[in-house]
């Protein structure tokens, strides 16, 4: 399965990895490249020079396409912005904020854009900026959230816009895959799987919960704050809801309280502190599995969903 994405990017599976942040790192990005998918290092992985130091062991490790995810709230924001310039990425994509400050410079220097959308109007806006694709990232994604569910945002997205559009949100295997495909979707961006990858890097405790976790095992907080964030039922993501319930809370409590708490989880498996930021299918997730089994059961299974649908609809022909 061969999409315009690909040529794009010069990638030969139309699999994104998730940048998550603390988690995607240079092993977990080289990985997926290495699998044919595309392979994003997070900017928020302990400083600019630490992200220096992921791209160039990436490099090390696969010469194929990998790429950055930014997250521009970040107030590293505009060093990694000149760091992926200084280090030649050929790509990067971006959440929580606009690339505009940054547009002119990295299309100047020949890098490829991918915003991480959640609304048909910033989709249109992101390609006007320049962009070369949007992720269109539904309400089932784990982390940042917007209200709309993939279902609802993709289609109402590829309409708006001419440019490829990656889906994201409630993708674990080639059945969600293949009805992205379907709808439209040049590709497909998947986060909670990969954190079950032997290569992804969270604390053993992370994929116990993620293992055990059922359909209704995540939850969203933060909404009070702008800043809704699914994650898994833990004590933590427990006391958050019932602080940001009480009016007696301030925001200000409510922020202080969740401060560090991804990377409690990331690097402690801290239940009690930590935020396991994971998506609605959660539910799906049984073992762990190397990066490249994950990329190919997700666009093998899509594939043979895609050829066999025809019989699967009008039964076999005579």
């Amino acid at each position: 399965m061969r999409t315009k994405i690909c040529d794009i990017l010069g990638i030969e599976k139309p699999v994104f990895q998730g940048g998550m942040a603390w988690i995607a790192d240079s092993r977990l990005a080289a990985a997926v490249s290495e699998a044919g998918g595309l392979g994003l290092i997070s900017s928020i992985n302990g400083g600019v020079e630490a992200v220096r130091a992921e791209i160039r062991k990436a490099r090390e490790l696969t010469r194929k396409p990998f790429g950055v995810n930014i997250m521009l709230a970040s107030p590293d924001a505009a060093q990694v912005a000149d760091l992926v310039v200084e280090e030649g990425i050929g790509i990067v994509t971006t959440g929580a904020g606009s690339p505009a400050p940054y547009m002119e410079k990295w299309k100047a220097s020949g890098i490829k854009v991918i915003p991480v959308v959640a609304s048909v109007a910033y989709a249109v806006k992101m390609q006007e900026l320049g962009a070369v694709a949007v992720v269109a990232e539904g309400a089932e994604s784990g982390g940042h959230v917007g209200d709309t569910h993939t279902l609802a945002l993709l289609p109402q997205i590829i309409d708006a816009v001419d440019i490829p559009v990656i889906a994201a949100g409630g993708i674990f295997d080639g059945r969600a895959a293949a009805a992205m495909f379907i709808m439209g979707a040049a590709g497909v961006q998947v986060g909670t799987r990969f954190l079950l990858a032997h290569e992804c890097r969270v604390h053993p405790v992370y994929k116990e919960r993620l293992i055990k976790a059922s359909d209704i095992g995540t939850m969203v907080t933060g909404k009070s704050l702008g800043d809704a964030v699914r994650s898994l039922k833990t004590p933590f993501s427990k006391k958050f809801a019932k602080m940001e319930a009480d009016a007696t809370v301030s925001d200000d409590e409510l922020r202080a309280f969740g401060t560090g708490s991804l990377r409690k989880a990331v690097f402690d498996g801290d239940l009690a502190q930590g935020s396991f930021l994971a998506g609605e299918v959660a539910g799906l997730a049984r073992r762990e599995e190397s990066a490249e089994e994950i990329v190919n059961d997700i666009i093998y299974g899509a594939e043979a969903l895609l050829k066999s649908a025809p019989e699967m609809i009008y039964g076999k022909q005579q």
